[in-house]
């Protein structure tokens, strides 16, 4: 899947865009057709929970999208990735329904 990684108001370390590239190529286990994904990182002025990860997935005929912030960014991908499991499997189950 391709990954394309945003990083505002700082610089993404090579090892953090691994680390979601590898969390969002297990989501191909659960779904194959995914197209592509869009991930925004972004520091908030917001006291300890200030790193907020967006995962936009493209998946034939829908958008998926999840948003969390956390103390760090593989905590917040670690929620997103889940969240988006969830997403996922709802999908699937619409699409076998019809």
């Amino acid at each position: 899947m391709k990954v394309q990684v945003q990083s505002l108001h700082f610089d993404a370390d090579v090892k953090l865009i691994d680390f979601i590239q590898k969390k969002l190529d297990k989501l191909d286990t659960f779904y194959d057709r995914t197209i592509d994904a869009e991930v925004i990182l972004r520091l908030n002025n917001e006291g300890i929970q200030n790193k907020t990860v967006e995962i936009k997935l493209n998946v034939p005929g829908e958008q998926l999208f999840a948003q969390k912030t956390n103390g760090s960014f593989e905590a917040a991908t670690d929620h997103c990735a889940e969240a988006l499991r969830r997403q996922i499997k709802k999908h699937k189950e619409k699409i076998v329904a019809h």
